[in-house]
């Protein structure tokens, strides 16, 4: 006999008590966690264990519940047990409402303490100096490539990737008002101004492009101009009070970013292999024909997957490169590490940047 909606809710009360008792008692059981890492002097956050958490929880996952759910509802879970240790302080370009702060959210769930920068710069600062833990910085966008000044900073900083996270970005268009009509100046961070050139293009020709420090910053100054609309989150037009006067105006429907999670290597080291991880580095090589060629080598010779290969000027005057390199695996496989050897062996400059965790 089918239930009744009554009992149905008495039933989903029931489980929700069940529910609450058992978070509790993991909440219970990661303090003592937390006793053991304090008498030991390890790190509270381990990325490559809480990736290992998720990805058993969506192989052993029944449903209905959908893998994508299950990993955002224990994000949230784990970070909140990480706030009864000690919550980490994440510095991310600012202000309130950027899709920095989202993915930071994403990646450490919602129980964190928000350190919003003006710029990129700063972000690395506040991770290079102590007052944030981690950083969050968008590092490439499907459509228009790479952050360049985020690959600068990586290459002059001390701090090191130990995460990433990408996220399906949506810009919006906002405004005082619920309407185009009258627009006098569309502000937004470059970027989000390149990923909707095609949009403005046709709906918005004589509207003047004004680049800001970020998408949020642009929906602050928006708020106080009637003329003015930003680029940005829909997160940032309700920080702002303002209207979505067109819904997802970027010009790639999967538009997507992907963002790198920053530290000291004194405030966490390299994280230990999860099954899913990535090796990055920044290499320069001889100015000599075939370099380039050879440096790759390595990687063909002992099966070793590259997944990113970007160049950067080395600003020498030599016309000279730097080259960022991603590579699938992490250095305590064997295959790997004799890789990275045979490769560092025939670079000018190398540099790991960083071995991390697959991020979704």
């Amino acid at each position: 006999m089918p239930h009744t909606l009554g009992e149905l809710r008495v039933e989903i009360d029931a489980v929700d008590r069940q529910l609450l008792q058992l978070l509790n008692r993991r909440a219970a059981l990661a303090n003592e966690v937390g006793e053991i890492k304090r008498a030991e002097g390890s790190p509270v956050f381990r990325p490559e264990r809480e990736a290992q958490v998720i990805n058993n929880l969506e192989q052993a996952n029944p449903g209905p519940l959908k893998n994508a759910n299950v990993a955002t509802i224990w994000r949230e879970i784990m970070s909140a047990c990480r706030a009864l240790e000690a919550p980490q302080r994440v510095a991310y370009l600012g202000p309130a409402g950027t899709f920095s702060e989202q993915a930071a959210v994403h990646f450490f769930g919602s129980s964190i303490e928000h350190v919003p920068c003006v710029s990129l710069d700063e972000v690395f600062q506040a991770a290079t100096a102590g007052t944030a833990d981690f950083g969050v910085v968008p590092v490439e966008n499907n459509s228009e490539g790479v952050v360049t000044r985020v690959l600068d900073l990586l290459l002059q900083s001390p701090v090191h990737i130990i995460g990433e996270t990408s996220l399906l970005v949506r810009h919006h268009l906002l405004r005082t008002e619920n309407s185009t009509a009258g627009i006098e100046v569309v502000l937004a961070h470059p970027q989000a101004l390149a990923q909707c050139q095609n949009w403005l293009n046709k709906h918005l020709p004589n509207a003047e492009r004004r680049a800001v420090s970020s998408n949020a910053e642009g929906a602050r100054l928006a708020a106080g101009h009637a003329g003015w609309a930003a680029i940005a989150s829909e997160r940032a037009g309700s920080t702002f009070g303002l209207h979505v006067a067109a819904h997802a105006i970027q010009d790639d429907p999967f538009n997507r970013t992907r963002f790198a999670v920053i530290c000291l290597p004194q405030v966490l080291e390299a994280p230990q292999a999860s099954g899913r991880d990535c090796v990055s580095l920044v290499v320069s090589v001889p100015n000599r024909p075939g370099a380039v060629h050879d440096i790759l080598v390595p990687l063909k010779q002992h099966g070793v997957s590259m997944t990113r290969f970007e160049s950067r000027p080395a600003r020498s005057g030599q016309w000279e490169y730097y080259f960022f390199i991603d590579v699938a695996g992490h250095p305590s496989q064997p295959h790997v590490a004799a890789a990275l050897a045979d490769l560092r062996a025939l670079c000018a400059f190398y540099k790991v940047l960083g071995t991390y965790p697959v991020g979704d």
